[in-house]
């Protein structure tokens, strides 16, 4: 005999306002995983035009990232594609990637995190930015950023910076 266990609908409610994150870059929605599975986290995500996310590696998730409305920019291992709405990318984990506003309006991002817990990331990114009225010092962020096994390489920042017109984030080279 086989027995199937019930599954439950479980919603996640907008979390009110959009979460200013760092300048620029606005957190949405961080919905945390439902308790009985913890499978997955999502988030959204508003860039500003001329937003760069810098490059960086995950190294405890990947994730799936799909566009809105607006244009994101995005360059993993060397190769770049603009997303318009409706386009996605999967992302493996270990790999560096960069993302940016690729238009002149606001653009919109969800994340899909498998498995979950880097939302948290965000929240505490949150509350450094907010402890700092504004970027945290580069000892703090490199903490935040470690406990969810994440690591940034700004070397390509320049080119990015000079090829797309963006602002280079706090911290990174011009």
């Amino acid at each position: 005999m086989v027995t199937m266990a019930s599954a439950h609908l479980t919603s996640v409610e907008p979390h009110g306002p959009d979460a200013p994150l760092i300048p620029r870059l606005d957190r949405l929605n961080a919905g945390s995983p439902p308790p009985r599975t913890g499978s997955i986290s999502i988030v959204e995500h508003v860039f500003s035009p001329g937003t760069l996310v810098p490059p960086h590696i995950h190294t405890l998730e990947g994730r799936d990232l799909i566009c809105r409305p607006g244009e994101i920019g995005f360059r993993s291992n060397g190769k770049e594609v603009t997303l318009a709405a409706g386009g996605y990318i999967v992302k493996p984990r270990n790999e560096l990637h960069s993302m940016w506003n690729a238009g002149s309006t606001p653009a919109r991002m969800i994340e899909i995190i498998s498995p979950a817990g880097f939302e948290k990331y965000f929240v505490e990114l949150a509350e450094a930015v907010a402890a700092a009225g504004g970027v945290p010092d580069p000892s703090t962020m490199g903490a935040i950023a470690g406990r969810f096994g994440l690591s940034f390489d700004l070397g390509e920042v320049p080119d990015l910076v000079a090829r797309y017109g963006l602002t280079a984030p706090a911290g990174a080279p011009r």
